[in-house]
């Protein structure tokens, strides 16, 4: 983590010493997504089946009828299944509605509002307004899976819903319960600020970028932080303390030196290297990203692999590096939709199972969802990545912009 003279913040994760992600947080630039508000219906579009929401903002949330929490049907008459059913017996210009974001604004599109209300704490997100219980794909493990749901099953009221996020396996089932009090104390809040508000308010801020990523992050795979900013060296321990983490304060540690922290670490370079058409692999191949409005195409190229004896070896390993770094590179430049990969064509059958396996294992480590759905008989595979913030090269133009 390392702050800049103009008090932009930027967050890099690294494995092994490659960049795998990256974020940047500046004062003048916050994010909405996750805010509540308190906001006022300013106008119903039925032929779009969805409403304007001014929150205070300076853009309306955009509301569409897929957004609306089953309660908030069931209230009006109606199922949750139900199909055609009109915005307009719903929605009314007007009307005061809690309303949360579920993603920004990209270029002149407003952004987005749900009234599907989660709040992410360190071991569970609450889900107030659905009815759901579910535990993060991450947690492989099945004692711990049943561990989870048993004791949420205890802890959670009807009406309301909580998934499991990773770092519950570690979690004991008091440090399970107390995050679970602590959510519902601050939906509380919300509800009660909620009540009283005759126009358009901020109820609930979501954390900070540093905030969010210990929140995230921190866990047992995590060797150590780096920080380079004093003041959030001592933040840094305070929220720790704040979020009972603080057996995590050991892996905090100061930098210092003459060298910048990124530019020890390499990671100037690896971000510009991320924006390049064509990436190089280890062993000579290459990958080259083409994106689309439609889809992201992505060509895996042998190039001058010699390190085998027979070319089928030689497409074997070009292709497993491939499927790694393409993992990589999803991650890295926050690319979302529909993603084809062409790898180079092989014969073997248990060559094609290795790729198959090493795709699906590169995408167990990315925490936003991303879908492995088969390789063809040309060597095509199909990936599904949903969307999480704004792409790299966006964050790119948004932090030079603040600069």
């Amino acid at each position: 983590m390392t702050e800049d003279g103009d008090k932009r913040t930027r967050v890099a994760l690294l494995e092994g010493g490659k960049l795998m992600e990256i974020y940047y947080g500046h004062p003048s630039h916050e994010k909405l997504v996750g805010n509540i508000y308190r906001g006022r219906i300013e106008d119903v579009v039925p032929g779009m089946g969805s409403a304007f929401v001014d929150v205070g903002e300076r853009k309306s949330l955009f509301l569409s009828l897929n957004e609306l929490n089953d309660g908030l049907l069931e209230e009006k008459g109606f199922k949750p299944w139900q199909a055609g059913i009109p915005v307009g017996k719903l929605l009314r210009q007007g009307q005061m509605i809690t309303v949360q974001v579920r993603r920004d604004g990209i270029g002149t599109k407003n952004p987005q509002g749900t009234t599907k209300i989660s709040i992410p704490g360190r071991f569970w997100v609450y889900l107030p307004t659905e009815d759901r219980l579910g535990v993060s794909r991450r947690v492989e493990s099945v004692r711990d899976q049943r561990r989870i749901r048993r004791l949420a099953r205890t802890l959670k009221k009807p009406g309301e819903g909580m998934i499991a996020r990773t770092a519950a396996q570690w979690a004991t089932d008091e440090d399970l319960e107390r995050d679970y009090r602590l959510l519902v104390e601050s939906w509380d809040r919300v509800g009660a600020a909620a009540k009283t508000a005759t126009s358009a308010r901020l109820l609930y801020k979501a954390m900070g970028l540093v905030q969010a990523v210990l929140r995230d992050w921190m866990g047992p795979d995590i060797a150590e932080v780096v920080v380079d900013s004093p003041f959030f060296y001592e933040k840094i321990h305070s929220f720790l303390e704040y979020m009972q983490m603080g057996a995590h304060k050991e892996q905090i540690r100061l930098h210092k030196g003459p060298e910048p922290l990124f530019a020890k670490h390499d990671i100037d370079r690896q971000i510009q290297d991320s924006l390049s058409r064509r990436v190089p692999l280890a062993g000579g191949g290459s990958i080259v990203i083409d994106e689309t409005e439609a889809l992201i195409a992505i060509d895996v190229n042998t190039g001058g692999d010699v390190r085998h004896r027979n070319q089928a070896a030689a497409i074997l390993n070009t292709n497993l590096e491939a499927a790694t770094e393409i993992a990589r590179q999803l991650r890295l430049r926050q690319i979302s939709g529909i993603i084809v990969v062409d790898f180079v064509d092989m014969d073997d059958s248990q060559h094609v199972q290795q790729i198959i396996d090493r795709v699906r294992e590169e995408l167990k480590k990315d925490r936003v969802s991303a879908d492995f759905v088969d390789m063809t008989g040309l060597g095509l595979v199909e990936i599904t990545r949903k969307r999480r913030g704004e792409s790299l090269s966006d964050m790119l133009e948004n932090a030079k912009f603040d600069a």
